[in-house]
């Protein structure tokens, strides 16, 4: 399973409903386990980014998810792979 570290920035729309971000993001959680992904952290952040999602899972599915995340309008993503040490040695040889 591929693993994936997304940062997020609340659009507009979204910071106008913080208040229901909580509920979004459970919400979010549980589609994303439905589809067979698993989110390994939620994390809202203070700085140049208001949150932080750890997903693993296929790739294909991981993006599509992350795709009807950000079509919801609330949320603008970007999104990189990630690799633990192991992962790493394994690549670079």
């Amino acid at each position: 399973m591929a693993r994936y570290v997304t940062l997020i920035r609340f659009t507009d729309q979204g910071a106008r409903a913080i208040r229901k971000t909580t509920a979004r993001a459970l919400a979010f959680k549980k589609a994303a386990e439905k589809a067979g992904i698993a989110v390994e952290a939620q994390l809202w952040t203070a700085g140049a980014c208001d949150g932080v999602l750890i997903l693993s899972g296929d790739e294909k599915k991981v993006l599509r998810c992350l795709t009807q995340l950000a079509s919801l309008g609330n949320v603008r993503t970007e999104t990189m792979q990630a690799f633990d040490a192991k992962e790493l040695k394994t690549i670079i040889g």
